[in-house]
């Protein structure tokens, strides 16, 4: 099992390899065992939306934070109103909007020269360590053109595959507003792009 980022601080002890199964796990999250099956369970997929976001360089520490955060959060954690996949994909974006600047500035240096071009500056060298290596300088620069809030609601949309319900409830914002994001952001990168369809772009890309 993956290390547990919170064991030795909340438990003093590694967790046991012995875990239940994530669905029992998503009812009783305040217990510490219980949520190194949750942990399991979605670590691989957060960790790969984040290295899309800001590179693998950064993603290790902005995951291991988020699932810290959950479990020191876990008595909050309502199933009524998200499922703990979207929970945690609400936490992992909140924590790479603290990166915005890095997340921009990545995307821009390889809009302008791309996954295997030697970049000329330390700055631009970033662009080379992305993950999301299939994303072309178009679609890169598109993206780096969008205003935050806009590029989180896309990319949980594209890559994350979350509705626009659980968009709203991962932000905490109105449903409306997701709607009203998407569509400002899809009108954006479609010009960017020339009038390619942004959301299929971005799906072929995170499945390249």
């Amino acid at each position: 099992m993956t290390a547990l980022p919170w064991a030795a601080e909340e438990t003093g002890r590694a967790l046991p390899p012995a875990v239940p199964a994530v669905g029992r796990a998503e009812g009783c999250l305040e217990d510490a065992e219980a949520f190194g099956a949750v942990f399991d369970a979605y670590f691989g997929e957060i960790h790969g939306y984040v290295a899309q976001r800001l590179g693998p360089d950064h993603a290790e520490d902005v995951v291991a934070d988020t699932f810290l955060i959950a479990f020191r959060k876990r008595a909050q954690y309502d199933p009524a109103r998200a499922g703990v996949r979207t929970w945690l994909y609400g936490i992992a974006t909140k924590l790479v909007g603290r990166h915005r600047r890095l997340e921009a500035r990545t995307l821009r240096a390889l809009g302008r020269y791309g996954v295997d071009a030697d970049a000329p500056g330390p700055e631009d060298g970033v662009a080379v360590r992305v993950s999301a290596q299939s994303l072309r300088p178009s679609l890169a620069a598109a993206l780096a053109g969008l205003h935050q809030r806009d590029r989180d609601v896309v990319l949980l949309v594209a890559l994350a595959g979350l509705s626009h319900e659980e968009v709203a409830t991962a932000l905490g914002i109105p449903y409306g507003t997701v709607g009203s994001r998407l569509n400002r952001a899809r009108r954006k990168l479609r010009a960017s792009l020339g009038g390619a369809d942004p959301m299929r772009v971005l799906e072929e890309a995170d499945h390249g």
